[in-house]
Parts: C-alpha cells; structure tokens; sequence
C-alpha cells in the first residue's frame, strides 16, 4: 500500500535529519507553555500509540471512540525528561509497526470507521485516518525539522 511506503520513506527520511539536531535544541523550549522538539516528537509518539490503536480496532468494531489529549499525554508521559535517542527509537519503532499494520488492512476494511470526535461524534473511515495519520506527522516534523 502506498501510504505504508510513504510512512516508511518518512520516517527513515527524519532519522537521518534528527541526527543533526544538537542535544540543547531538542530540548529547547520556546516558551514555558510551548513544547520542545523532544515534546513534539513525544506528542509523534503519542499520535502512534493512538492511531495503532485506531488502524487496529476499526478493523474489527467499527464507531469505537478512540481519541486522546494531547496535552495532557505530553505531559503525563514526560518526554522532556526521557533521553533523546530513546524517544527516536521508540517512535520509530512504533512507527514501522503502523506502516506493518497499514499495508496488512483489505481493501474492503478501509471504508471502517471510527469516532475521533472530543465533542462529539465524528467518523473518520480508516483510509482517512492513514492519509491523515501522515500529514499530522509530516507537519509536526516540519516544526522539529
């Protein structure tokens, strides 16, 4: 599947530009409310979690409510603290589980959908959530990038 392709190309894309990122400017944080690279990239990481989760459920139940709060699974998970080449493994790792997962969906799964709402109900069918998935990541890299 071609999003799957395109997951993977990105990812190995970002890696090797991460490894020109200096340990100060990851964590650099603009203002005291604003998040740093290395919060960015967590906020990445939580987007996979959740979205995993997504591509996989949909397949099988389709209108669950799958969503999450950004802020707050940024802070809870405290990405500032965990060391930087940790956080790019586990993104990365999490990540070519995704493409895994979305070059494994049927044809005829992608049309399942799934409730991303936070106020209310808002079905999202999986060939979305996947296009989606890799322009909210391709922007928010743009902002670590």
């Amino acid at each position: 599947m071609q999003t799957a392709e395109e997951l993977r190309k990105t990812i190995d894309e970002a890696c090797i530009r991460f490894a020109s990122i200096p340990e100060k400017d990851w964590n650099h944080k603009p203002l005291p409310e604003k998040w740093s690279k290395k919060e960015i990239l967590g906020h990445l990481t939580d987007s996979a979690f959740n979205n995993h989760r997504r591509f996989v459920v949909t397949q099988y139940d389709q209108n669950n409510k799958i969503i999450y709060l950004q802020d707050d699974w940024v802070r809870i998970n405290a990405y500032q603290q965990i060391k930087t080449d940790e956080l790019i493994h586990l993104w990365k790792l999490l990540n070519k589980q995704i493409a895994r997962v979305m070059e494994s969906i049927p044809t005829e799964k992608l049309l399942c959908t799934c409730d991303t709402g936070k106020q209310g109900k808002d079905l999202k069918t999986l060939k979305f959530l996947m296009e989606d998935y890799i322009a909210h990541m391709n922007h928010h890299l743009g902002k670590i990038i």
